[in-house]
């Protein structure tokens, strides 16, 4: 773990102390100040959009940045070692957001209806199916420096999840909603959600990129330009939690067991789908640089867009955004718990072969 903590940023590290923190703020301001908070609740970009604009501009702010580091040129080497792609893909799209819908129904419609309740456990059923739809972006490159990945091919699983984020998650979410809980998903509130928050940033993010690489070279690019929107980057997601936790606070404070069990089937989820992908690399005799990082992208989520989505469909102060929140405090400590696990077995790889 020492050597975990040596590579880590302070906010990468501490990711879940930021969360907390947030959190304690949000539910203050949520107390304290009602009316302000259901005024910025009701700032929306149109009635039918369901888009809250407070927390459509900080996720801009958050996600555009992390457009800024994907490389789209990178898709063109989709051959190089597709079985683990063709792995990361398999389980991301065809297991993971299956699975948690069933073991969210599982829990929620049966285990745990007892302490929540039927309408709570349609709308947190809802919430981690969107959380599970939507495959990380921004913390993979994190995952994957941590148990010494590769790089080049992280970055080509990365673009390619993006792009059919572009075309899948809006189908995905609608059937498995609607399938697993009786809750009405409108699909054109899903499509301005895909539209706002993966195609508006992604688009801004790869026509900036393009740009400035050819205007100024990618070597400034890098290590001037990329650098200068950490910090917006890092206040954007703590602004975001404030607002989402203030927005939550009577939920928060009235339900707070709820975060415990809500919790539950997520880290199940991430324990599932990571060792599945980890399991599938070794069968399929992938080499350890791409297994882990592999496995990591098959567990972790986009929790931003999971998050606005959950907004967008059910509201800030629904049980689906309460869901898709508990997402975020569970993340940084579980899936740091899954790159030592990553890193304590790489010898059950066999070595790279060498050129």
């Amino acid at each position: 773990m020492s050597e975990t903590t040596k590579k880590m940023n302070i906010f990468e590290r501490y990711l879940t102390v930021w969360v907390a923190a947030c959190m304690a703020v949000g539910v203050l301001i949520g107390k304290a100040a009602p009316g302000l908070v259901d005024l910025l609740r009701r700032m929306e970009f149109g009635t039918e959009s369901h888009i809250n604009i407070p927390i459509a501009v900080l996720l801009w702010l958050m996600i555009y940045p992390m457009m800024l580091k994907v490389d789209f040129g990178a898709v063109a080497g989709v051959g190089r070692k597709p079985k683990g792609l063709l792995v990361t893909l398999f389980v991301n799209w065809l297991v993971k957001p299956f699975s948690m819908a069933l073991i969210g129904w599982v829990f929620f419609k049966h285990i745990f209806t007892p302490w929540i309740g039927p309408e709570l456990a349609e709308q947190y059923i809802a919430g981690v199916i969107i959380l599970a739809a939507a495959p990380c972006t921004a913390m993979v490159f994190v995952w994957s420096y941590l148990t010494d990945g590769d790089p080049a091919y992280t970055l080509v699983q990365v673009a390619v999840n993006d792009l059919i984020m572009l075309v899948a998650f809006a189908p995905v979410v609608k059937f498995l909603v609607s399938g697993a809980s009786s809750l009405v998903v409108p699909f054109s509130v899903l499509l301005w959600a895909v539209f706002i928050f993966i195609v508006i940033p992604l688009s801004a993010g790869a026509l900036t990129r393009s740009a400035l690489i050819r205007s100024h070279g990618k070597d400034w690019f890098e290590g001037s330009f990329l650098p200068k929107f950490g910090p917006v980057s890092i206040m954007a997601l703590l602004a975001t939690l404030v607002f989402i936790f203030a927005f939550q606070a009577e939920n928060i404070t009235s339900r707070f067991f709820h975060v415990v069990l809500i919790a539950v089937p997520l880290l199940i989820q991430v324990y599932f789908n990571s060792g599945l992908a980890y399991f599938l690399m070794r069968r399929f005799n992938v080499e350890y640089c791409v297994a882990a990082p592999g496995a990591l992208i098959g567990a972790s989520n986009f929790f931003e867009l999971a998050v606005a989505t959950a907004i967008a469909l059910f509201g800030p102060g629904s049980g689906a955004a309460l869901a898709t929140v508990v997402g975020v405090l569970v993340e940084v400590p579980v899936m740091l718990s899954v790159v030592k696990f990553c890193n304590s077995t790489r010898h059950w790889f066999a070595p790279p072969a060498k050129a």
